[in-house]
């Protein structure tokens, strides 16, 4: 990157999963990133090869309080929010308060600093889906009153706030809805289906599947979602979304654990649990919006990166 396009990133939840390679990626093309972080569901361990560049900077920081940053900041990617039912569920109301008050916190940051704005929203607000593959059109079968709608309704609200902000004072800004995403840096204990079934596998432990095994997800690889983010960051300003990213290739559950076992050599046996409330039968995006405005489309097949995922969670188990 030429040195007078390089730009000051703010990455809140940037030691997070995604986070993390985010900032790997903008520091390579040589931009300054602060990463802000409260290392609920976030770890100093995914970033501490970063710790002693000098285009990086790192602030443990909850965007439900106030945040102050010195100098120019000329993009904000908005990843902080737990994403796993898990870790979102710990703490409904703290969930809800990072997608009301700390989406408004944040916003208002990046208006002082005339800044674009990227919200990572997510597939969860389609809820569970009576549309199939999902198009960004589409607008929902979600509850609001159930134990994962302080995501899903968060989600939405914070769709909402960012369109409202871009209306009434020209903030430039993009959305992003995330589906499911897979890679090294997940952590062990999210209780996501990837990483539930490596660790498992890996353990010698049964795989848990929730339900009947026939419901379904597609899963995108770490890398290309990044990828995606920043093609949709770097777009030009009338385009803002929201615009589906993830990998169109569905797996049923049974499938995927299947897959696992002969990928890890595993032992393990698959036990069924009863499907947990408003978990959703069947998720798989429509991604043609985002092939035809930003040229994105995954590129890493199921294989490589489970082989990749797995062969990081050998290590860290």
């Amino acid at each position: 990157m030429n040195s007078k396009n390089k730009k000051t990133i703010l990455v809140t939840g940037g030691a997070g999963f995604i986070g993390s390679h985010l900032c790997d990626e903008l520091l390579k093309r040589g931009d300054k990133v602060i990463c802000l972080d409260n290392l609920f569901t976030g770890s100093k361990e995914n970033i501490k090869h970063l710790l002693k560049n000098k285009n990086f900077r790192f602030f443990q920081r909850d965007i439900i309080e106030p945040f102050y940053i010195k100098g120019k900041i000329d993009e904000v990617y908005n990843l902080a929010c737990p994403a796993s039912p898990i870790h979102y569920q710990i703490n409904a109301i703290r969930t809800i308060k990072a997608n009301t008050i700390g989406i408004i916190n944040v916003l208002g940051f990046a208006k002082k600093h005339g800044a674009r704005i990227l919200q990572a929203s997510t597939s969860e607000i389609y809820g569970d889906p009576l549309e199939h593959p999902q198009k960004e059109s589409y607008r929902g079968n979600v509850s609001t009153i159930g134990p994962r709608a302080c995501y899903d309704e968060g989600k939405r609200v914070a769709e909402t706030l960012l369109f409202d902000y871009h209306r009434k004072w020209g903030i430039e800004i993009k959305v992003a809805r995330i589906f499911n995403t897979y890679g090294p840096r997940m952590a062990k204990n999210d209780g996501r289906v990837v990483s539930n079934f490596c660790v498992q596998a890996l353990s010698g432990k049964p795989i848990t599947i929730y339900g009947d095994g026939q419901q379904t997800r597609s899963f995108c690889y770490v890398t290309d979602l990044v990828s995606g983010l920043i093609k949709l960051m770097e777009s030009c300003a009338s385009f803002i979304g929201p615009v589906n990213l993830g990998n169109p290739g569905e797996f049923t559950m049974k499938e995927l654990a299947i897959k696992v076992i002969k990928m890890t050599g595993s032992q393990s046996k698959i036990i069924y649990k009863k499907l947990p409330e408003d978990d959703p039968r069947q998720r798989r995006p429509d991604i043609s919006l985002a092939k035809k405005m930003l040229k994105w489309e995954p590129k890493v097949k199921i294989d490589q990166g489970l082989k990749e995922t797995i062969e990081y969670f050998a290590r860290v188990i």
